[in-house]
């Protein structure tokens, strides 16, 4: 017997997989997530997408809501379905159908490309959001956005944060609730 079989990929911990779920709108026999998983890390490597080989049969149909949510690495994502394919296995992406061999693996190649060009295009726009910031900091003393530094603020003194649980010998969710701080905050202050 033949398993609809869905994938879902999102790259940060922020993100649910529920719109790709809702937009897949189908009931699946299994269902298999990445969450906090980039695109760029090969799908064999990612723990969901792993579980779903090994559980793939001949016949069985893996669904999946866009091509780069099997990844933006075009190669990966074209031995990963040709991965499918060999196994007798369908890959049905939402908008575009069933990709078979042929025009659909040729299709499929255009996406892949697509994907990963813009996976390169996202690390140019960083990086150089990155030199800019540097750049303004060092000549005018806040970065291009108007921010006093790069990366993340501290929220309070990590020194006086460290001196005060020692002096009070306080736990650090006592600390933290003193500082009105986040537990890691502290552990972060305290143990580094």
């Amino acid at each position: 017997m033949s398993a609809r079989i869905a994938y879902f990929r999102v790259s940060t911990i922020d993100q649910a997989v529920e719109a790709q779920r809702a937009a897949l709108g189908g009931s699946f026999d299994k269902e298999f997530a990445d969450e906090g998983v980039s695109g760029s890390i090969p799908a064999a490597k990612r723990s969901g997408f792993s579980d779903l080989l090994k559980f793939v049969r001949e016949g069985d149909t893996v669904f999946v809501y866009a091509v780069d949510r099997l990844g933006r690495d075009a190669l990966d994502v074209q031995s990963t379905v040709r991965v499918l394919l060999d196994k007798g296995v369908s890959v049905d992406v939402h908008g575009l159908g069933v990709i078979g061999r042929g025009v659909g693996e040729l299709i499929l190649a255009v996406l892949a490309q697509v994907a990963d060009m813009e996976r390169h295009r996202i690390k140019e726009r960083c990086n150089a959001g990155r030199v800019a910031a540097r750049a303004a900091l060092a000549t005018t003393g806040k970065t291009h956005r108007g921010k006093a530094g790069l990366g993340r603020r501290f929220a309070g003194d990590a020194n006086q944060v460290k001196n005060w649980r020692i002096e009070n010998s306080a736990s650090i969710a006592t600390t933290a609730e003193f500082f009105d701080l986040s537990v890691s905050t502290i552990k972060r202050y305290c143990t580094g």
